[in-house]
């Protein structure tokens, strides 16, 4: 029989990686499109990529600290159960399980499958099996052990930023670039009130996954000190590395150019390189979300683990169960592959990826909330690291958070009713397990 707890092999630089290779992915590629089709001038898109780059780094600052005083495989999960209760850390675990994780890997799997059929020409009828064998064989090397998914993932984002690099430096020095790409901040067909906010909400998108180092914790070796400097450290990098190449992409189209095409990557590298530059953007997209996968996949199979280690979940004894080979949370990771290959099957992966983050949001404003709760009813609590400029840098966050729930509402309610049914779906699972407890 397996082991029942997971060894503490996570490094600072896996870790780290985890955090960089899961933001940086094909959001970077991708969201240009849509944050300068909201801003419709370059100043104001730059400074929705700053903001969106500051609520992440106030986030993240903040988690950070809850983060040390539970460091638990589960992260979130049980941040919130600590604070408010077990109920509520449970409906976390089980949207992440169930729809947040799975949804990810199954339309980044979907987005490497579409650069595949582009790079060697192929018909889309293949589209679908690569994307199922991509998700497949990710979620194979992690459950070898977490050595293999760590060198994936530090492999991996050390070369996805080569090509991103290219770019930057290249359009950095395109001839005819310059500030004068840069202006104005502002166009009068455009408010800029609800065009920030709309830009915003797009670059915040593309942040998303700096949460989920946090479910590492509880296998690195001193989380005190590596938690709060991966969190910081990674999104510092991730928030460098979108201002600079969106630099160098309106050095090399301007704004409406930028918002026109729906791969602004390519674009401005075929401007950049010619017809090979498509093939170096694609061959850099296939690389960013791979590791993007393997880092969504690193810290989702862990979720049914830490869920059926508290026994919340029907079979919790199987999901608890750890490989003999790689002292893995197998089953769980088995399950993940399940739900990822029948979403990539159904076609629906915009629409789930968008329903949960509304949800997940929710979850992530709550744990800012647990921080400042936690200080008010538990000062006396061991906090290895305390979030600088309290209370400013928490209620940052939370402002933050509550802008996306609220422009999600607004913008988009069905998904947002769609996405806290999903969700709620969970109570019936939660009480099921509970009263079976209670009978014994």
């Amino acid at each position: 029989m397996g082991g029942t707890q997971l060894k503490k092999e996570v490094s600072a630089l896996t870790a780290l990686t985890v955090v960089i290779g899961t933001v940086i992915g094909a959001g970077i590629f991708f969201k240009p499109t849509a944050v300068y089709g909201a801003a419709g001038s370059p100043g104001l898109g730059l400074l929705a990529w700053v903001l969106g780059g500051i609520i992440a780094i106030a986030g993240g600052l903040t988690v950070a600290e809850i983060g040390t005083i539970f460091p638990e495989t589960g992260g979130m999960m049980i941040y919130l159960e600590k604070v408010f209760g077990k109920w509520l850390g449970f409906l976390v675990g089980w949207a992440q399980m169930i729809v947040y994780f799975p949804a990810n890997i199954a339309a980044l799997a979907i987005i490497f499958a579409t650069q595949v059929t582009s790079l060697f020409d192929l018909s889309m009828g293949y589209l679908i099996p690569i994307a199922i064998c991509v998700a497949s064989l990710v979620m194979g090397m992690n459950l070898l052990g977490t050595k293999y998914g760590g060198f994936v993932q530090n492999v991996s984002t050390l070369l996805k930023l080569i090509p991103i690099a290219v770019i930057i430096i290249a359009g950095l020095l395109y001839p005819g670039g310059g500030v004068v790409r840069l202006l104005p901040m502002s166009v009068t067909d455009h408010p800029f009130v609800t065009s920030l906010g709309s830009a915003l909400v797009a670059t915040v998108f593309a942040y998303d996954g700096w949460m989920n180092v946090g479910a590492l914790a509880g296998e690195m070796k001193s989380p005190g000190k590596v938690l709060p400097k991966v969190i910081i450290g990674g999104l510092s990098i991730v928030m460098s590395v979108y201002l600079l190449i969106n630099i160098a992409y309106l050095f090399v189209l301007d704004a409406p150019q930028l918002a026109a095409t729906d791969t602004p990557a390519a674009a401005v590298a075929h401007a950049l390189f010619g017809g090979f530059g498509g093939k170096l953007v694609t061959i850099g997209i296939l690389i960013s979300v791979f590791g993007g996968i393997n880092g969504y996949t690193i810290s989702g199979l862990r979720i049914p683990y830490a869920l059926g280690s508290q026994n919340l979940l029907p079979f919790s004894n199987w999901f608890s169960k750890l490989s003999k080979s790689g002292n893995m949370p197998t089953n769980g990771g088995i399950l993940m592959l399940v739900i990822s290959i029948v979403m990539i099957c159904s076609g629906q992966f915009n629409q789930l990826t968008d329903l949960i983050v509304f949800v997940i949001w929710i979850f992530n404003t709550l744990t800012f909330v647990a921080v400042i709760k936690l200080r008010r009813t538990n000062p006396e609590l061991v906090r290895p690291y305390k979030v600088p400029f309290y209370p400013v840098v928490p209620l940052i966050a939370i402002l933050g958070g509550f802008y996306i729930i609220l422009n999600t509402l607004y913008v988009q309610p069905l998904n947002a009713g769609l996405g806290l049914l999903l969700t709620l779906l969970g109570i019936p699972v939660y009480l099921y397990q509970q009263n079976k407890i209670k009978k014994r």
